[in-house]
């Protein structure tokens, strides 16, 4: 099962028999002052500035989110695609709960974005899906419904179910549906990274499809949350995440992902890891 989306001049694969392929984070407003205060100033170089950091530092794809309150999401998000795609080519993964800035945003990107995202709320399908379909875009699922987020495996499952079956009644094929089944907080629900890891991979059995998480809601409310982050990134990968959603700038995080490849035979004489490696300690 390969999902492939490309910028004008890059294509990226992801598929579980890859490596794992990194989205970076860390355009994304919230909990960031400095960043909300220049989108409000239509200034968009701390933008582009976090994007060439990301690439550097080995994020595949870039998820691009403008959303703050009282703002133009629509026009913002036009204007973030613009000047991302203005200093690096790597695939962007338009991230808005707005449709019309969803729909905004695929009218001036250029190549095949991941669109961040449609869950199983029926207005959600109703007016997400279209888009994608229409701009032949892949699309990021939540397994979340108009109930809520679900705690079991059973329901995240089926939630993800109905949303490839009514994506495909709009010739959207499950290649292009990346699922992604909400890790939570594990200081607030012990069983919430079990719950996690087990919906990963009932999905990854059940349906083959690719899968992302953020690993930030895991360790929310918890010391150390790095190493809580790392640990639970290279365990979901493990059980089927094969395209995370973090901060590749972060070398803890970029190393348990590089690591994790490396254990799982996807890494090639760990070339990928010395290289990764030697480019932080060229001493060594």
């Amino acid at each position: 099962m390969q999902t492939v989306i490309w910028s004008q001049t890059q294509k990226v694969t992801i598929a579980p028999e890859l490596p794992v392929v990194m989205i970076g984070e860390r355009i994304n407003p919230t909990g960031r002052r400095k960043m909300a205060a220049a989108l409000e100033a239509g200034d968009m170089a701390l933008i582009q500035e976090e994007a060439k950091r990301q690439v550097a530092a080995g994020a595949q794809v870039l998820d691009v989110n403008v959303g703050v309150s009282g703002l133009d999401e629509p026009a913002l998000m036009v204007e973030a695609i613009k000047a991302v795609q203005a200093v690096t080519q790597v695939p962007l993964c338009l991230d808005s709960a707005s449709p019309k800035a969803l729909e905004a945003g695929l009218a001036v990107y250029q190549g095949k974005a991941l669109v961040n995202s449609v869950n199983g709320e029926s207005a959600k399908l109703a007016e997400v899906l279209p888009l994608v379909a229409r701009h032949k875009a892949a699309v990021v699922a939540l397994t979340m419904d108009d109930q809520g987020i679900p705690r079991d495996v059973a329901t995240r499952l089926a939630i993800a179910e109905r949303i490839v079956n009514e994506a495909a009644k709009l010739g959207i094929p499950a290649e292009d549906i990346v699922v992604d089944p909400l890790a939570m907080s594990v200081a607030a629900d012990d069983q919430a990274g079990l719950s996690a890891l087990n919906a990963l991979a009932t999905i990854r059995e059940k349906l083959g499809v690719n899968q992302t998480t953020g690993a930030s809601n895991i360790s929310f409310g918890l010391p150390d949350r790095t190493a809580v982050n790392s640990v639970f990134l290279a365990m979901a990968v493990m059980n089927g995440c094969t395209c995370p959603i973090t901060d590749p700038t972060n070398w803890d995080i970029r190393r348990a992902l590089l690591i994790s490849d490396l254990m799982l035979g996807k890494d090639s004489f760990g070339m990928n890891f010395i290289s990764a490696f030697r480019e932080l300690n060229p001493e060594d």
